[in-house]
């Protein structure tokens, strides 16, 4: 078993993570003095009203907690200064590369337009590899519970930014609520529009959501664990060189699954489903990818051969040039190779 400090070491590759839940205490403070917002003084307190308990009732609870982050997201400079914080702390762990992800109308309350919000997390991305060396990719993500009108022009405002930073789009939000079949439209907008899509899908005990986007010609499911227990789908999702971005604090948390036992790990590797090890969300879950890497190797046995494939997986599904691809296989295979 190997220890956290030689986790730690092992270059990493993370395509599931998102920007307003993944900010440290440090930015949180910073993001609540330039919105002149009170916070808590204590670091204990702030971190209970900023990460949830493990004794939450369900995703809609956990959701909650962005309610603090939100209104701190709205300008320009905020979005920049977010977007730093989340590359510097992924350069601790030696991320080499990482899909972030937001949704930019949740950050127009003040005035900033979507171009503007996009515009702005990949200034902030951009410097943070200028200064840290880590490679990334913005994912915008549109919301379930909206109109497809909405999605769709949240979209068109994104397509511009395609190679300048943006790599990709997503769906988040109320999946139970609103089934992929719902949201079709915008995401066929997306892909005439040549954005590639990942999307949340089977989060929330929702199987057919996967399936339905598999049908749609999408290979990247966020979560994914509702496939728990169909071996047929999880044979289709294998053929079809399907990928899932696993979040296993998260889903925890959430009460996507029901505990570590009922976690199916076993059966998708068993039928060879491609694996990725995500955080979603840094900060609201208490997470980062050190510790989840740990709780996979302790829980599931996961060897370090392991983990060097679920990071080929992850880079060779993101949505990064083939330059960038790369040159991030060989940093993994170098760096598995020395540690």
């Amino acid at each position: 078993m190997l220890t956290v400090q030689e986790l730690k070491a092992l270059p990493k590759v993370e395509l599931h993570c998102h920007l307003d839940g993944s900010l440290s205490l440090k930015a949180i403070r910073k993001l609540a003095q330039m919105a002149a917002v009170e916070l808590p003084a204590s670091d204990q307190a702030l971190r209970e009203l900023v990460s949830v308990p493990d004794d939450i009732e369900d995703l809609l609870d956990y959701l909650k907690r962005f309610d603090v982050i939100l209104p701190l997201l709205q300008t320009a400079e905020a979005l920049e200064l977010a977007a730093y914080d989340v590359i510097e702390q992924c350069a601790a762990e030696n991320v080499r590369y990482i899909e972030v992800r937001f949704a930019p109308d949740f950050s127009t309350e003040k005035g900033l337009s979507v171009s503007e919000a996009i515009a702005a997390v990949i200034k902030g991305l951009h410097q943070a590899q200028a200064d840290f060396g880590v490679e990334s990719g913005l994912l915008v993500c549109a919301m379930r519970q909206y109109s497809n009108q909405r999605s769709q022009m949240m979209f068109k405002a994104a397509q511009p930014f395609l190679g300048q930073g943006l790599v990709g789009g997503d769906f988040a939000g109320d999946e139970a609520d609103f089934p992929t079949e719902v949201i079709e439209p915008a995401i066929k907008t997306a892909q005439q529009l040549g954005i590639p899509m990942t999307l949340h899908a089977g989060e929330s005990h929702c199987a057919h959501n996967v399936m339905a986007a598999l049908a749609l010609g999408i290979r990247r499911f966020g979560h994914g664990v509702a496939l728990g227990g169909h071996v047929d789908f999880q044979k289709q999702v294998s053929e079809a060189d399907g990928v899932l971005e696993m979040c296993l604090t998260s889903n925890l948390q959430t009460k996507a699954v029901k505990n570590l036992a009922s976690y199916p790990v076993a059966e998708l590797l068993a039928n060879q489903v491609k694996i990725t090890i995500n955080t979603d969300n840094r900060t609201v879950s208490n997470t980062n990818l050190t510790k989840e890497y740990d709780l996979w190797q302790r829980h599931f046995g996961i060897t370090k051969s392991q983990f060097l494939e679920f990071n080929l997986n992850a880079i060779n599904a993101a949505f990064c040039s083939a330059t960038i691809r790369q040159q991030v296989i060989q940093d993994l295979q170098k760096g598995y190779a020395e540690n």
